[in-house]
């Protein structure tokens, strides 16, 4: 087979074209470069691109036999998100749907869509199941739900089969050091703090100290990013062995308080840093942990990665990219 990944030359698309290349899979990177890296996209075709741009696609689907599609070419920030909804809204929805129609224009029909567990909003109980009310409070959240709900219609109305994955907190790095995360600028927790301990940093902020949780900060989710590639691959597995849309949660199901992941950090790197409390973000849940039994049980999704290995895997690659 051959797959179409949108936005392979980022984080979690270049770990999930790696692992196809491995698994026999056939690959083809779209990606316009401007978040993700040209040396990421070593593990199949690469086109040089955007999705909006819809004379490319038909270039792309004609020149190569695509069975399958995944996305990963949206905007992420949260922050950006509300001050910029436009950006957001034109690129992850109105560019994924000029994505769907080349689709249906090729007859592809098996999509793999990347959501965010920001379409649950203030999560309503813990941990989170799949059927929880969606009510994102941002622009990116409601981005991403907005697509899931024109992939249920386009099932209904085309046929075109999808499944939508929602992220935890993908944090971690291929063993390989050939990939890993190197987001620019960096808003993710765990690359911030080993940017702390490299000196990078003079510190790592801790937002909000007086929350109801064991240690009053923020409890959340981390999933390594070769997790979330094998998921994939067994979601695609899925979609085409059973040619049913479906969605699911992906994370490890177990919570870690921000303290707690410094403290790991500091434990893994063997290095101490300076740590400053500061007050609460606003938009920021108490906790995200994930019921990942949907995808443990359809997909025989089991992820590997404890806390602790998600950290060693990433501060050997930030070792590395902080050298380049």
């Amino acid at each position: 087979m051959t797959v179409l990944v949108a936005g392979g030359a980022g984080y979690i698309g270049s770990h999930v074209c790696k692992m196809l290349r491995e698994r026999g899979y056939d690959v083809v990177v779209i990606d316009n470069l401007s978040h993700g890296y040209k040396s990421f996209t070593r593990y199949g075709e690469f086109v040089l691109g955007d999705i909006s741009d819809e004379n490319l696609l038909d270039l792309v689907f004609k020149t190569y036999k695509i069975d399958a599609v995944m996305h990963f070419c949206a905007y992420i920030e949260v922050g950006e998100s509300v001050v910029d909804p436009n950006k957001y809204y034109q690129n992850n929805v109105s560019n994924t749907l000029t994505l769907l129609n080349s689709m249906l224009k090729h007859d592809v029909k098996y999509f793999i869509f990347s959501s965010t567990a920001a379409v649950y909003g203030m999560p309503q109980r813990i941990p989170i199941k799949e059927d929880d009310p969606k009510m994102p409070i941002n622009p990116y959240g409601k981005s991403k739900y907005m697509v899931e709900q024109i992939l249920d219609d386009f099932d209904r109305a085309y046929g075109l089969k999808s499944i939508r994955f929602r992220y935890f907190n993908a944090a971690g790095a291929d063993e390989s050091l050939e990939i890993g995360e190197a987001h620019e600028p960096e808003t993710h927790l765990i690359p911030l703090i080993l940017d702390a301990a490299l000196s990078v940093r003079d510190s790592i902020k801790i937002f909000g100290t007086d929350y109801e949780t064991k240690d009053g900060t923020c409890i959340r989710d981390f999933v390594h990013v070769n997790d979330l590639a094998d998921a994939h691959i067994k979601g695609l597995e899925y979609l085409i062995s059973e040619k049913k849309t479906d969605y699911f949660n992906l994370g490890s199901g177990s919570g870690f308080s921000v303290r707690e992941v410094i403290e790991k950090v500091k434990e893994v790197t063997n290095v101490d840093f300076k740590v400053e409390e500061v007050d609460r973000r606003p938009g920021d849940p108490a906790y995200l942990i994930a019921d990942n039994t949907k995808a443990r049980k359809i997909l025989g999704w089991e992820p590997k990665y404890d806390l602790e290995k998600i950290i060693q895997t990433a501060w050997n690659w930030h070792k590395v990219l902080r050298k380049k």
